[in-house]
């Protein structure tokens, strides 16, 4: 015995004899079917930590998921289609198509954004939005740079008449 008076004289339980009174009790759960395995939700986009339930938004399916999918592909498919047919028909006035195919592709890119990219207008997606900025952002500095440099290399360049001259 020990000389703690709020002691009781018993042993504490094992961990293992813990582990199966749990077990004992709570009820036994019948394994899930596969239509509710392949219903079981995983929140694919949005930004949240992990195991967190979704405080605003409902719990999507994998069935929804793979609709919101398969939507997303048929409808980049049918702007690929709009803009080949554009192109081979006489369908848009001839000065028209390069606009026409500009707007297709940017249409294209708002579906992927929207369906693949799962960029929305929900409050939690606002680092996703900045991350897509600094993205364009960099990618518009490398291109636009790159070209400013190239055209002021050439400016800068010797006539190619010269050059022949130095040459001969």
């Amino acid at each position: 015995m020990s000389s703690d008076p709020g002691s009781t004289g018993r042993t504490p339980p094992e961990p293992a004899q813990l582990a199966q009174a749990a077990q004992a009790a709570q009820p036994a759960q019948p394994a899930p079917s596969e239509e509710e395995l392949f219903d079981a939700g995983s929140r694919v986009g949005e930004d949240r930590i992990a195991g967190e339930p979704s405080p605003v938004l409902p719990e999507n399916t994998l069935r929804a998921e793979l609709r919101r999918y398969v939507m997303g592909f048929v409808l980049s498919a049918l702007l690929t289609a709009a803009a080949f047919l554009s192109v081979g028909t006489h369908l848009i006035y001839g000065p028209g198509i390069v606009m026409a195919v500009v707007v297709f592709g940017l249409a294209q890119v708002g579906i992927h954004l929207v369906f693949f990219l799962h960029l929305t207008t929900a409050p939690d997606n606002a680092n996703n939005a900045l991350a897509l900025a600094f993205g364009f952002l960099i990618v518009c500095l490398i291109v636009f740079g790159s070209i400013w440099i190239m055209a002021h290399l050439n400016h800068n360049m010797m006539p190619p008449r010269e050059l022949v001259e130095m040459q001969g």
